[in-house]
């Protein structure tokens, strides 16, 4: 009996598919392209029985089709999205079962980045907890928002950040060391900060993933789930140059900074 294993799938630029596989099954994350999957799976003689959608975007459905024509595998996905191809349409509260995998998930409804964007939340059989997040929370930062609110964002941020802090943070895109640039001009004496600058740094002068992250290291570190923390929100007042009321001023203003940095 193998461990299961959690493999970033690098695409495009700078996006990863996240395929996780145990015993010769598989189940991938947001695979906007099907070539880079195909080849693990066929390098590793996988069979691949699930793809997990967050949203609706291109870089994370492009391969949806190619891979279920080529393996059968079955898709689940946010229900208010359009996607390729959806076998189990998602919202919050519903639950995937992945047994192959040793994989059991509860999603999240997490709004902001796109309306319907959803997160998958669970653990290993191991007890290791992890989320796949899409493009709402990333190593350091967040995602645009495309379709959603400040308030929309903030409420999914913090529904992601009261999470188990020794949670894997499975993003999609390698966005760590320009996200900690920008977070380094939010709080510049953060020793955390300085040291997973550093950190990251030297994983990415090796051309090595910096993900996963921790959800402890993201809220120790990451500017838009400290909206609470006196430096953070009077970085952003600076920023805006106007006193700044609630958590949502304060997060809509980090964002508008991290847009324009």
């Amino acid at each position: 009996m193998k461990d299961t294993r959690l493999i970033p799938v690098p695409a495009f630029s700078d996006n990863y598919i996240w395929l996780v596989c145990k015993n010769g099954r598989a189940v991938v994350v947001d695979p906007g392209q099907a070539a880079p999957v195909q080849q693990i799976l066929d390098r590793e003689n996988l069979t691949l029985d699930a793809i997990l959608l967050t949203h609706h975007h291109a870089d994370h459905v492009g391969g949806v089709l190619a891979l279920q024509q080529r393996t059968g595998a079955v898709v689940y996905g946010p229900a208010s999205e359009k996607l390729p191809a959806c076998d189990h349409a998602l919202k919050e509260g519903d639950t995937v079962q992945l047994p192959t995998v040793g994989l059991q998930l509860q999603v999240l409804d997490v709004p902001g980045h796109t309306a319907g964007h959803i997160a998958y939340y669970g653990q290993f059989a191991t007890g290791k907890p992890l989320v796949f997040c899409g493009d709402t929370l990333f190593s350091g930062g967040c995602g645009r928002l495309f379709e959603g609110t400040p308030a929309q964002m903030l409420n999914s941020l913090s529904k992601l950040g009261a999470l188990s802090p020794d949670t894997l943070v499975c993003c999609a895109h390698e966005y760590t060391l320009s996200n900690l640039r920008w977070a380094l001009q939010v709080e510049p004496d953060n020793l955390a900060l300085q040291q997973r600058w550093q950190q990251a740094s030297d994983l990415r002068a090796q051309d090595q993933p910096t993900l996963p992250s921790t959800l402890e290291t993201e809220l120790a570190t990451n500017p838009f789930l400290r909206t609470t923390d006196s430096t953070v929100a009077q970085a952003a007042s600076r920023y805006a140059q106007h006193p700044l009321d609630t958590r949502v001023d304060v997060f809509a203003a980090l964002r508008e900074w991290k847009n324009n940095f």
